[in-house]
């Protein structure tokens, strides 16, 4: 039984390792101060997924991550790792999402992407330390999911068997596929990168990586397919719109304070637009 698998992984500010410019005057941190790197659990996760891979032949591991064009080097430090491909979500309009705009650009991706077995990411990134994009993704696509993963046992059937941690102990629960799961830190640490696979992927790049470098090898990228690494929206990609709006019943918002709010996130050419007082009912305009 083959999979298709989807890792959902982000690249974080190395949080382990800060000094005195770790943050900034306003409490927030300063991600330019800091190494980022891929985030530990969810390199946890992928090590889950990539040893479902070696036990199925023929199965796919896909990393999609959200974030700014440096986001690619996750992609790449899977792929090293042993991953088939990546998808890099980049858009300003992304600057500043929370766990409800992350997830339901995640979500989106995740449809586009198509057909999928199990959803995998860490329980949570060191940056936030929400717990929530896992989940909220689960809930969008209407799966079922599991946290709090420490090792996928059994997959087969269409269902799935998972050791989870709990307080006080351990349990293993079954699910049905597809699904989502979440991965504790204390789960089997990810492989090393492969030699092989380094030298393969080290010049995979970006639509928007090799614009900014300007490239003069562009036949490398003709020849071998496996070097370019999707990204949507694409640069400078026209986006058509097409009225069509769909409500979602009883989706609510919560703001800090009361009052009217504005908020418009882009990606996969949809675009997402909300106006909310302290409950909010979300309209969606779907482009092309």
């Amino acid at each position: 039984m083959s999979l298709k698998i989807v890792v959902l992984a982000k690249q974080v500010p190395d949080t382990r390792n800060v000094g005195k410019d770790a943050m900034k005057a306003d409490g927030t941190i300063n991600r330019a101060a800091l190494p980022a790197i891929f985030n530990p659990e969810d390199l946890n996760a992928l090590e889950q997924a990539l040893r479902l891979k070696d036990a199925h032949p023929g199965s796919t591991v896909t990393v999609l991550t959200m974030g700014p064009g440096r986001a690619a080097d996750i992609i790449r430090e899977g792929l090293f790792r042993g991953a088939d491909n990546g998808y890099l979500l980049t858009d300003r309009a992304f600057a500043g999402a929370d766990t409800l705009a992350t997830s339901y650009a995640l979500a989106t991706a995740i449809r586009k992407i198509g057909e999928y077995d199990i959803i995998i990411g860490g329980r949570q990134a060191i940056d936030g330390d929400t717990a929530q994009v896992g989940p909220q993704v689960a809930e969008k696509l209407g799966l079922t999911q599991i946290t709090y993963a420490e090792e996928i046992l059994e997959v087969g059937d269409g269902k799935i068997k998972v050791k989870r941690h709990i307080d006080g102990g351990v349990e293993t629960v079954e699910g049905p596929l597809p699904i989502v799961i979440t991965v504790n830190g204390s789960a089997a640490p990810c492989r090393p990168r492969n030699a092989k696979l380094v030298q393969k992927y080290k010049h995979a790049k970006t639509v928007t990586e090799k614009q900014q470098g300007n490239l003069d090898y562009t036949d490398l990228y003709d020849k071998r397919d496996y070097l370019n690494l999707a990204e949507c929206p694409e640069p400078d990609s026209g986006v058509k719109v097409k009225d069509i709006s769909l409500d979602l019943e009883s989706y609510s918002y919560t703001y800090n304070q009361v009052g009217t709010y504005t908020a418009t996130f882009l990606m996969n050419n949809a675009n997402y637009s909300h106006v909310a007082s302290k409950t909010c009912e979300l309209i969606i305009n779907v482009t092309e």
